[in-house]
């Protein structure tokens, strides 16, 4: 099925320029940031609306779309590639026994990056599925963004050197956010926080503890971070097909410069078509596409192209 794409006045334009203006700074200074968002306030103030409603008076509507970049997810357990509800291991769904040649299927269904989680590693602290990860990154290439059970320097360095493009560092950021700050300075835009949510509270450990930040207050600790974005997972909606938290979503975007992630409860087309229009950067699609309630061909055209690979980093 393809969607409508939505016909937009001048003025809804103009009001999504900010948030494009926004989020094409996200990589950048928050106070560059923040300066976009004065321009636009001053433009308002000096008589933006007056102007904006003679213009529509004149020019058509012009059909507008802005897309995404959309990550299907890989989730490690026990050698498989498997989904979990609501982070719960015991409640865990088994979808192939070869997660390589589940990439491989993605890869040529024609997504255009991966993301991957050890959870067994996300639960223990140690990297466990390192074979099936390195044998997806040379056998595969696609961009992949690693998460899970990545605590240490040694780690974020062997990772990045073994080929992964981007680190989801959840648990220790959590526990230690000076530690992520201060790594980010070596590695700028290879590294990602993640921010997964429990019951209003940041949660660690595999989602199996849960710390005292809000994603709002942990969020604070890396303004001025050189992070390659945010992954936000709402835990409760996550593996339910429930729809994302629109309103988490939209509140997270709008308190960071940084590119944020959306991920947990996609069930839809629609659910991505909305997305689409928030100022987030991409999303995490899990188990709508691994039982078919989505179709990769569905996707395709709003699914963004992968931008520029960061200069080689760190090393």
């Amino acid at each position: 099925m393809r969607l409508a794409s939505p016909r937009l006045t001048v003025g809804t334009r103009l009001r999504g320029l900010s948030h494009r203006a926004v989020s094409s700074t996200r990589n950048e200074s928050p106070f560059l940031c923040l300066r976009v968002v004065r321009c636009f306030g001053i433009l308002r103030v000096f008589g933006l609306s007056r102007i904006v409603g003679v213009v529509n008076e004149h020019v058509p509507a012009i059909p507008m779309r802005r897309g995404l970049r959309i990550w299907p997810a890989i989730d490690l357990c026990g050698g498989k590639c498997v989904r979990l509800v609501q982070g719960d291991f015991a409640r865990r769904t088994v979808f192939s026994d070869d997660p390589v040649e589940m990439a491989r299927r993605w890869r040529d269904l024609g997504a255009r990056r991966l993301h991957v989680v050890d959870l067994d590693a996300a639960r223990h602290g140690t990297p466990v599925h390192v074979d099936q990860v390195q044998q997806i990154v040379e056998q595969v290439g696609l961009p992949v963004q690693l998460g899970g059970g990545i605590r240490d320097e040694s780690a974020v360095q062997r990772w990045l050197e073994a080929g992964v493009a981007r680190l989801v560092i959840g648990t220790r950021a959590a526990v230690d956010p000076a530690w992520l700050r201060d790594v980010s300075q070596r590695y700028p835009g290879r590294l990602v926080l993640g921010i997964d949510v429990r019951e209003g509270r940041v949660a660690r450990d595999g989602w199996e503890q849960v710390s005292q930040w809000s994603a709002e207050e942990l969020l604070e600790q890396f303004a001025d971070a050189p992070l390659a974005g945010i992954v936000f997972t709402e835990i409760s909606r996550d593996g339910l097909l429930a729809g994302p938290d629109w309103e988490a979503i939209d509140r997270l975007c709008r308190r960071t410069c940084h590119k944020v992630i959306a991920s947990g409860g996609i069930r839809s087309v629609e659910d991505v078509q909305r997305l689409a229009q928030l100022p987030v950067d991409g999303c995490i699609i899990g188990r709508a596409l691994y039982e078919g309630r989505i179709r990769w061909e569905e996707l395709s055209e709003w699914d963004e192209p992968e931008p520029r690979e960061p200069a080689d980093v760190g090393r």
